[in-house]
């Protein structure tokens, strides 16, 4: 489930020329890489007048909250499928074209990650609300957030193809998961924040920038 930062290298060095360029932090040795089990990729929490972005990672006892600078998020091969002929998930590619996915509900053998607002205290905002803004996509292509109705109908909350930023809204102290979908193997970095307005006096408070990344296992 866990490795060092050498040990992702190794692997990923199959994917591509591209993805050996990739930069890790010069702290690389403290590089944790997850690529199975429940994560929050996007945990925002409000603490001291500010709000701030974590990893909260839930594949370890006790349960962490990580740096996203410090993480690698894996999607491992068996996240490889095919794009529905369906028009209705055309943003995905062409039909038959190979992507890799995430899924919004658990499957054991991947990483299952979330957008989590459970810090956040009823009350604080307005709305009781917090809004994730994915801003920037860096990868060797397309990243999409959708989440699936009972009968497989996708509704796209993210499409980094069709021009960014895109605005995932949550409701204070709940989390929500969705499909991450990466149209091609390689590394993805995702540059999000989070911002929200006060109940008590109108102002808007919004967070530092955060890089999540993923790699994208052939």
């Amino acid at each position: 489930m866990r490795s060092r930062v050498s040990a992702f290298v190794a692997t990923t060095a199959a994917i591509t020329t591209g993805v050996l360029a990739f930069s890790v932090p010069a702290h690389a040795d403290a590089v944790t890489v997850i690529s199975q089990g429940h994560v929050d990729a996007i945990d925002v929490a409000y603490e001291d007048g500010e709000l701030g972005i974590t990893i909260h990672d839930e594949t370890v006892e006790p349960d962490v909250e990580r740096d996203p600078a410090d993480v690698i998020l894996v999607a491992r091969s068996q996240a490889r499928s095919t794009v529905p002929a369906d028009p209705a998930y055309a943003f995905l590619g062409s039909p038959g074209a190979a992507v890799w996915v995430l899924p919004e509900t658990q499957d054991p053998n991947l990483l299952w990650p979330g957008l989590s607002g459970e810090e956040i205290e009823p009350g604080v905002f307005v709305d009781d609300s917090i809004r994730i803004r994915f801003k920037q996509v860096r990868g060797p292509d397309g990243l999409s957030l959708f989440t699936t109705d009972p009968v497989g109908t996708p509704s796209v909350l993210v499409d980094s193809e069709d021009g960014l930023p895109d605005v995932v809204t949550l409701p204070a102290g709940l989390h929500q998961h969705a499909n991450w979908a990466f149209e091609k193997a390689g590394v993805y970095r995702i540059r999000v924040d989070a911002t929200a307005t006060l109940a008590t006096t109108g102002a808007t408070v919004t967070s530092a920038p955060a890089w999540i990344t993923f790699a994208v296992l052939p």
